[in-house]
Order: structure tokens, then C-alpha cells, then sequence
């Protein structure tokens, strides 16, 4: 590669692409970065200010020609691909035209919590049906799954002073099982970070990458905020029965309403929640069997932020959250 690593990106304007984003400009590495962005979506303001900031902005269609996409990849070393995951398919048009284009590392949209390939959790079988069509093409990958953010990690608390960031129309989890069940977290503004140093790394190369902060039971999330707080927190604690219950009720309505959006992200969260709170999927050691790298052992010099420097800048009212306009 030359000094310059050329990267393009798909899905800046999202949480995990503008954290992308502010991890390759933010990083000791030089990089060129190239958004993709829908032709209709051209005119939104955060295109503007990634402009603003140095990125290239090229308008294209992931389903439109083959041959417009290789053009707007010509040159591109590294392909990330933030995309919505409800729009997965598309994914295979990007790695198609990144063969063709000779990219030299493609990135698929996986950035999620540790989760079995198929049985659990719906939306994460379609990503290894992407990754197994990106390994039938031969084109050089690497897939990145972290961990379950801080920025929804936090109950709200009883006097509210949290629901600047959870609000209060935001549907909660339980706590799963007796509480006791470990997941792995991280800051969503540190996750790329970790992209940035794990897409120069040659070790990566090929390869199923974890990374995460630290790990909390929901038990232990509760203990810091009531601690940290001075509030106490009811604790809402529910079976693997009716959690999977849970799951087979959000099935049944999306299957009476396949087109509705909210059907489908019920279902997802139903099942994430399954995954993460009653399985105990979301671990380093799960990530371990399932042949992960572990970003522990590639970066052991990777300062990050923890999940008591978040409750209190939270508690602050300093925190920022997602998926908030």
C-alpha cells in the first residue's frame, strides 16, 4: 500500500460509520477517506460537514450498474461497509464490485456483539451468508464484531437525569436470568479506534476480529450506576421461558407484517437480548471458541474508555448518545 491508505466507505452518516470515520481521521496512519453515499441522500447536512472534513463524497447506488460502483472504487485499498442492516443484500453488490475494483481488504457491516452464525439471532445468519460470498469470490477480508455499546448499556434513573440519553419512549430490557450473565461492552466512539489499527494489521488479514472494552453483568452495570448515582434502581428480572417467548411473539407479528420496520426491529432486539442476556453469547471466550483474535492480544497498549468514565460523564449530563437526532 502507499503511504496514503485509500479507504471507502459505505454508511459514514450511521453510528458505527461516523465513529469509522473519526477513527481513520483521527489516527496516527494517513488515510484518504472516500464516503459512498445514495444520490438521493447527497444533499443531507452530514455529508456537508464530512466534506467539511476532509472526506470525499462520491454519490453512488450500490444496486445500480456494476461498473458505476468498480468506477467509484477505482484506487481504494481497504472497502468498510457500514450499511443498515436491514439493507444486507446490498452488501453483495459492494464486494462484487471491490473483486473487480482489486481492492485489497473488504470490511462487511458485522461491527456487533459476540453471536452464534445461525440459529439465534436472524439478521447475523444473513451476514454470514454475505461472508461466505465474500470468501467464494476470494476477495481479502476481515470481519470485526465488538461489543455491546455503553451508549445503550444504562437503565434510566427514577429522577430522569439520564433520559437525555435513554428516553423515556425508549423500550428497555429486563435483566436476564439472575443478573449474573457477563457481556462484553464498548464505547461506541472507541470501536473505530479499533478499526483504524485493525485494518493495517496484516495478522488481521482474513480473519474474525473481537474487540470490546470490558466486560459487566447487568448485576454489576446496575451496582455502578446506583453507586455512582445515589439512586436506587428496580431490577426487572426475567426467565429464558419468556424471554424466547418474547422472541417467538415479535416473529409472529413480523410474519403477519413482513414489510413493517418496526416488526423487524423488535424481532432483532428480541433476539439480541436472547443472545447477549440469557445465552451469555457476548464473551471473550465465546469469541475465543468461535476462532476469533482478540483485540486484547493485538493491542495491548489500546487505551479506552471505560464504562465508569461513561456513567460519570453521563451523570454529568456530558455523555452523548445514538440514534438521537
Amino acid at each position: 500500500m502507499s503511504s496514503t491508505i485509500k479507504v471507502a466507505i459505505v454508511g459514514a452518516s450511521g453510528e458505527t460509520g461516523q465513529s469509522i470515520v473519526d477513527g481513520l481521521l483521527g489516527s496516527d496512519t494517513k488515510f484518504h477517506v472516500r464516503a459512498l453515499v445514495r444520490p438521493e441522500s447527497i444533499s443531507k447536512p452530514i455529508n456537508a460537514d464530512l466534506q467539511g472534513r476532509g472526506v470525499e463524497i462520491i454519490p453512488v447506488s450500490l444496486t445500480g450498474p456494476e461498473e458505476k460502483l468498480v468506477e467509484a472504487l477505482s484506487g481504494i485499498d481497504i472497502v468498510i461497509s457500514a450499511i443498515f442492516f436491514g439493507s444486507l443484500d446490498q452488501e453483495i453488490h459492494l464486494a462484487n464490485a471491490a473483486k473487480a475494483a482489486g481492492v485489497k481488504r473488504f470490511v462487511q457491516s458485522a461491527f456487533m456483539v459476540v453471536i452464534p452464525p445461525r440459529g439465534v439471532v436472524d439478521f447475523r445468519e444473513k451476514k454470514e451468508e454475505n461472508l461466505n460470498h465474500i470468501q467464494k469470490i476470494r476477495l481479502p477480508y476481515t470481519y470485526i464484531d465488538a461489543g455491546w455499546w455503553y451508549q445503550i448499556t444504562l437503565p434510566r434513573l427514577p429522577s430522569g437525569r439520564l433520559d437525555y440519553l435513554v428516553p423515556s419512549t425508549q423500550p428497555q430490557n429486563p435483566i436476564g436470568l439472575d443478573g449474573n450473565i457477563p457481556s462484553a461492552l464498548a464505547d461506541i466512539k472507541d470501536v473505530g479506534r479499533y478499526v483504524a489499527r485493525i485494518i493495517t494489521d496484516p495478522r488481521t488479514l482474513n480473519k474474525r476480529v473481537h474487540v470490546y472494552n470490558e466486560v459487566y453483568t447487568r448485576n454489576q452495570v446496575y451496582d455502578l450506576l446506583e453507586n455512582l448515582s445515589g439512586e436506587v434502581l428496580e431490577r426487572d428480572y426475567i426467565s429464558e421461558a419468556d424471554a424466547k417467548a418474547r422472541v417467538e411473539e415479535a416473529r409472529t407479528v413480523l410474519e403477519q407484517n413482513p414489510a413493517d420496520f418496526t416488526a423487524f426491529a423488535k424481532l432483532s432486539t428480541s433476539q439480541l437480548f436472547y443472545s447477549w442476556g440469557i445465552r451469555g453469547d457476548n464473551t471473550p471466550e465465546y469469541a475465543d471458541y468461535l476462532g476469533y483474535l482478540s483485540g486484547k492480544d493485538l493491542y495491548p497498549d489500546f487505551e479506552y474508555a471505560t464504562l465508569r468514565d461513561y456513567v460519570v460523564d453521563a451523570l454529568e449530563g456530558k455523555a452523548k448518545g445514538v440514534y438521537q437526532k
